[in-house]
């Protein structure tokens, strides 16, 4: 029976702090499991996502206590504590999962983290880790892509495994087409920033919006938004939930008529496909692997409006141009709805088995890897 040793932050079943991430690693370690694996999970105490000093001695601890030539899949998250990552490629089959290609760091500290928006030390993905590792494990084809070319890792270690979608009935709408939703912690790598820079500019139109995420992943940011909210014409406009899990989370979608977002980065995007498999429409910006998991369908309708990035007057007009054109509205609703029965079949057991063929290679990898010649 194939054996392997998952390596996560502590943490990632808090149901107050939901990230794509978080439900990644779970849903394959369930997964896997399901599908005859031995899933041996270890979950690395610390103040993640911004590690201290300690979590550095934490996750050697784990990792030194894993037997010889076992396969390992690392939260990408992790990368940055993994100390000397030569030895460990030596003693382990090794593929790190990276849920996030970060952005050079020239932004003065607003961007934040890959995986959860806060600033800090998991912004680096060191060469070192990626260079060890029997394969990488990318999100999306864009982050695929985006890490072979950033960074010197060999494009055949590199293996897309997209998240799976679970099915839901499509949400009914509403003829004015006003409720609007964002599904993302309220941080800046997530344009909660930009989205509410957006809404004002739309003010005086009829419509309701509300950002169910996380309020305490940057405590700072969070308390301005909310301040902005409610000291401003946003007053009773926008509403801040907290984060939304199960039921709480599909009974706003079922009452959504459009998902924004206003991300300064993002891979994959999980909203997206939670919105679309539910045949909502989607505004958001040209970023990461947004226009990937958006699509067009078989017409090649985009099933939403992709705007420029980090540009508030944009996404206010796809904001306008949504709520003042019924036609454009129905159009795009049935474009998700096609869009909707693509992703159907994107089952998480399937992406499961592509992330399993991955593991199944990993010692072979490693083992050609130390062979003269081999890259």
């Amino acid at each position: 029976m194939n054996t392997v040793h998952v390596v996560v932050p502590a943490g990632i079943d808090d149901p107050a702090r939901p990230s794509g991430g978080n439900i990644y690693d779970r849903r394959m370690c369930r997964e896997l499991a399901a599908g005859g694996w031995t899933v041996v999970e270890h979950a690395v105490p610390g103040a993640w996502p911004v590690p201290d000093d300690s979590c550095a001695a934490a996750l050697a601890a784990v990792l030194g206590g894993l037997p010889r030539g076992a396969t390992v899949l690392l939260d990408g998250l992790l990368a940055p504590c993994v100390r000397d990552p030569t030895a460990l490629a030596a003693r382990l089959a090794l593929v790190l999962l990276v849920h996030m290609v970060p952005r050079p760091r020239n932004d003065g500290g607003t961007a934040g983290s890959a995986r959860s928006g806060t600033s800090g030390a998991t912004r680096g993905l060191p060469n070192e880790v990626l260079a060890a590792a029997a394969a990488v494990v990318a999100t999306s084809p864009w982050a695929r892509s985006r890490r072979v070319a950033a960074f010197d890792v060999h494009e055949r270690r590199v293996h897309v495994v997209e998240p799976g979608v679970d099915g839901a009935p499509p949400a009914p709408g509403t003829a004015s087409g006003g409720r609007l939703l964002c599904v993302a912690v309220v941080t800046p790598t997530k344009g909660l920033d930009i989205l509410l820079e957006a809404l004002s500019g739309v003010a005086g139109l009829d419509w309701d919006c509300t950002c169910a995420g996380a309020l305490d992943m940057e405590p700072a940011f969070a308390a301005d938004m909310l301040r902005k909210v409610r000291n401003g014409v946003l007053a009773g406009r926008v509403h801040f939930p907290g984060p939304r899990n199960g039921a709480a989370l599909d009974a706003l979608y079922a009452t959504a008529d459009v998902l924004l977002l206003a991300s300064r980065e993002e891979s994959y995007g999980m909203a997206m496909a939670e919105a679309l498999v539910r045949g909502i429409p989607v505004i958001a910006p040209r970023v990461g692997g947004v226009p990937g998991t958006l699509g067009r369908t078989a017409s090649g309708t985009v099933p939403g409006i992709v705007v420029a990035p980090e540009d508030p007057e944009a996404l206010a007009g796809a904001v306008r141009a949504w709520l003042g054109d019924g036609a454009l509205r129905r159009r795009l609703r049935a474009a998700a709805l096609e869009r909707r029965t693509e992703l159907l079949a994107r089952s998480w057991e399937a992406a499961a088995g592509r992330l399993a063929g991955v593991l199944s290679g990993a010692a072979p990898a490693r083992a050609a890897r130390e062979r003269p010649g081999d890259g």
